[in-house]
């Protein structure tokens, strides 16, 4: 790190569980945002602030003025472009030091695989089933962690699935593929503003730290908050062997 680099950082380096070495792992990771609406703004932000050197944000949306109520990372001066391009030019008036790459597509399994490699940490901020279930095989197989956020009307959550953990489950143990859930999206059901900042903000924290190795992650627990109370709750679960996914007949 330069003497620039130790200043912006500081505040992360004086603090025991971090360090230089912990921030030098920032600069050096890869991180894969899928989606750049409600969730990815506050994760894409902190991500970028906390120093994670390489951010590649992927959707396929324009900006809308309807966005704008929750999705911090983009302005009235946007709407209309692409959001990955809207969070491009936000991203990088925060931290030039950095690399973002914007691309602006709806990426299939194929696809999602190929960028899953690529990077280090995998952070699920898509507004749907098919994505997220897209997005976690691909984790399964090239064994990354996944960090997995919702939210919609007050209701949110979030978790992690790191396959490298013997116990843990994947998003596929929790929620099977042939699980026929309803799809709910903010447009149809509306979402209070603040939620996704804190569920986006939740998975930044929980990315952070398992690039640098620190804390205990949200790994086999599901991370549940009802925002009209606050009310916080932790719900635990373990790798099914019958998964489809992950189970033992795919190991």
């Amino acid at each position: 790190m330069d003497d620039q680099q130790l200043l912006r950082y500081s505040r992360h380096i004086l603090l025991d569980e971090i360090g230089i070495e912990g921030q030098s792992k920032l600069l050096a990771a890869k991180a894969l945002i899928i989606g750049a609406g409600g969730l990815g703004s506050p994760a894409a932000f902190y991500l970028a602030s906390a120093g994670v050197g390489s951010i590649t944000l992927v959707d396929h949306d324009q900006v809308d003025l309807t966005n704008l109520q929750r999705q911090i990372l983009h302005t009235e001066e946007r709407v209309g472009l692409n959001k990955v391009e809207s969070a491009h030019l936000a991203l990088q008036q925060l931290n030039s030091d950095i690399q973002i790459h914007p691309l602006c597509e709806r990426a299939d399994a194929r696809r999602l695989s190929e960028l899953v490699r690529l990077n280090d940490i995998v952070l699920d901020c898509s507004d749907n089933f098919a994505t997220r279930h897209a997005v976690n095989a691909a984790c399964v197989t090239h064994k990354k962690p996944l960090i997995s956020g919702a939210a919609t009307r007050f209701d949110g959550q979030c978790s992690v699935f790191d396959i490298r953990q013997k116990e843990a489950p994947c998003y596929a143990c929790i929620f099977p593929p042939t699980l026929l859930a309803e799809e709910i999206t903010c447009s149809g059901m509306g979402v209070f503003a603040p939620l996704v900042g804190i569920i986006g903000t939740v998975q930044a924290a929980e990315a952070l730290k398992l690039v640098m190795g620190i804390g205990t992650s949200l790994a086999g627990k599901l991370l549940l908050l009802d925002a009209r109370t606050m009310d916080w709750q932790q719900i635990r679960a373990k790798r099914n062997p019958q998964c489809a996914v992950c189970g033992s007949a795919h190991e």
